[in-house]
């Protein structure tokens, strides 16, 4: 498990070692959609909000010219923007924003995507965080020392017509959600002997089982 501290965008990554041997790794983010649809697109982000070597800042003029080109990026921020931040990881949501299909025995095909609720109280973030780098690892491990944190794995029924291609839309919040299980979290690890340092949390290394 490896848990990753941006300023707004924070990271879980799981690894799922099955009993016959497969991997399943899942990456999550806490926020309910991705701001960007496609790799051209974040590379077209980078490079409009590359800054102008005389101004030491991005250039006004190329990012809206970004944001004209990608509608999608607009409306997602909008949603990223409307939610709180929470004040650590033990009480982030984190979201697999990347949808799957459940297939059953008999074939037939569920669309899903799932995420990690917690069981840690909600707290909104300062408007004036620490000015210590690692804040939130630090929090997170005294956190641990006292108790075990925990959350809840939720998967997501989808519909047919729900998008499976494009993290910037949210599915609607009336779709069935099942607990499935739970997480608990009662240990941290330098990574300087984690086995998780040289793991790479691909999102699309799944479990291919019925």
């Amino acid at each position: 498990m490896r848990l990753m501290q941006p300023v707004r965008f924070r990271g879980l990554g799981l690894q799922f070692s099955l009993p016959d041997g497969e991997l399943w790794r899942t990456a999550m983010i806490n926020l309910p959609v991705f701001p960007l649809r496609t790799p051209q697109a974040f590379y077209d982000q980078l490079i409009a909000s590359k800054p102008d070597p005389k101004q030491a800042s991005p250039d006004p003029a190329k990012m809206q010219e970004f944001l004209a080109r990608y509608p999608e990026t607009v409306a997602a921020t909008k949603i990223i923007k409307g939610q709180p931040i929470p004040s650590g990881f033990a009480n982030s949501t984190f979201h697999g924003l990347n949808a799957f299909h459940f297939i059953n025995a008999a074939g037939n095909s569920t669309p899903v995507r799932w995420l990690f609720t917690p069981e840690q109280p909600f707290e909104a973030a300062s408007d004036v965080p620490p000015q210590v780098k690692n804040y939130l690892f630090d929090a997170l491990i005294e956190q641990i020392h006292h108790q075990p944190l925990r959350w809840h794995l939720i998967v997501i029924v989808g519909q047919p017509a729900d998008p499976t291609d494009n993290a910037t839309l949210p599915w609607p919040a009336e779709r069935e959600q099942i607990d499935v299980g739970t997480l608990t979290l009662d240990r941290a690890e330098s990574d300087d002997n984690s086995a998780a340092t040289d793991i790479n949390f691909d999102p699309l290394s799944a479990s291919r089982g019925h």
